[in-house]
């Protein structure tokens, strides 16, 4: 599927991945549906794809919430007429040990609130951006292409239960999908990737950021441009199906 002329919704595009991805679609000529609950974050990328000659319509709503998505879903539609593609990028972190002890004894424990706010997020709001855009592309008779974001935690990382849980139904979810979908002309990938220099990471201390580097074959993080380019990628291959694609510089070999 050729990216010119397609209409991208991206979540979570307010800033980091979803503001890089979107105004690297919006550079290949695609026009953007930006979803987020920063709407400042959003009027920023919207106006820096706007500059690149492409519409861009900006929609406040949370992944997590049923109603505001499928609102949202519909608000697109209704605006653009059509529904090419949907990355679903937003996410949040809550890290915390399962249990936390001193001196062998137990002092604390993860709050079900921290474990329930990040797969609300990350997973149940990956869910219901992939129904409604399913539901929406068949409707409309148009081949589509589905992007989950899930990341290299899939696989369990120190400290992240809920994250890690939630990135690793994320990856489960795509290739259910993609089979499913198949039959209807809609694609489901997914991407995960390593530690990538976005501003939450940037913001790091450097010594922080050199001992992660140098845990990466490549000696690097990854660019969010490099994120970009993958889901480019795999729209315009339309052979590229159920496939999580870890984008890491070889961290996990």
């Amino acid at each position: 599927m050729k990216i010119e002329g397609k209409t991208v919704l991206i979540t979570g595009a307010g800033r980091g991945l979803g503001a890089a991805m979107a105004r690297h679609f919006a550079e290949r000529g695609a026009d953007l549906a930006l979803v987020d609950l920063d709407e400042s974050g959003l009027r920023d990328v919207s106006l820096a794809c706007r500059a690149l000659g492409r519409r861009a319509e900006t929609y406040a709503a949370s992944v997590a919430d049923e109603a505001q998505i499928v609102g949202a879903f519909d608000r697109v539609v209704a605006d653009f007429g059509r529904l090419d593609c949907v990355i679903a990028n937003a996410g949040i972190l809550r890290d915390g040990l399962l249990v936390k002890v001193k001196d062998g004894e137990v002092i604390g424990k993860l709050p079900l609130a921290q474990w329930q706010a990040v797969i609300d997020v990350n997973l149940t709001g990956v869910f219901l951006c992939g129904r409604e855009a399913a539901e929406r592309m068949i409707r409309l008779r148009s081949s589509g292409c589905i992007i989950n974001i899930s990341s290299l935690s899939r696989a369990g990382n120190f400290g992240q239960s809920n994250y890690s849980a939630a990135k690793a139904g994320v990856a489960a979810l795509t290739v259910v999908w993609a089979k499913e979908l198949a039959r209807y002309g809609i694609r489901v990938n997914a991407i995960a990737p390593g530690f990538i220099k976005t501003e939450m990471v940037a913001s790091m201390k450097p010594e922080i950021l050199a001992k992660m580097a140098a845990a990466i074959p490549v000696q690097r993080l990854g660019e969010p441009a490099e994120i970009a380019s993958t889901a480019e990628f795999i729209v315009e291959n339309d052979y590229c199906n159920g496939r999580v694609l870890e984008i890491d510089g070889g961290q996990r070999l």
